[in-house]
């Protein structure tokens, strides 16, 4: 008797999104329906929420720092395979490698020359 191959993959798919129907259905059901005046308040790490401020423009700092994350993260992605795995890929790895990285290091550059990462 053979296994269909993507018997697996539907079961942990159905397991997932069981999951998520059922932390769903117990939050609505189990959580608490008292509601006051601040509890449905915005919450910015303690200030003031920028929607009550008129007038005041949003800082891009945190909105550049978290791209900048995010770049570095998919630099991770694809440099840690080539890092475990860079002798099977010989130098046409490398220079594929060298290629991936030299726009990269153009823009953390820029980034960097302009003050992005300074941080106030």
């Amino acid at each position: 008797m053979s296994v269909n191959p993507w018997l697996p993959i539907v079961v942990l798919g159905a397991l997932g999104a069981g999951f998520a129907i059922v932390s769903v259905v117990a939050s609505r059901a189990l959580g608490p329906r008292r509601t006051s005046g601040p509890g449905l308040d915005p919450y910015e790490c303690g200030v003031q929420p920028v929607a009550s401020r008129p007038g005041q423009r949003i800082p891009i700092r945190f909105y550049v720092t978290a791209m900048l994350f995010i770049l570095l993260d998919v630099d991770i992605v694809f440099l840690y395979p080539w890092a475990v795995n860079s002798a099977a890929f010989g130098v046409f790895g490398l220079v594929e490698m060298g290629l991936f990285l030299v726009p990269v290091l153009v823009a953390y550059t820029y980034v960097w020359r302009r003050g992005g990462l300074e941080w106030d």
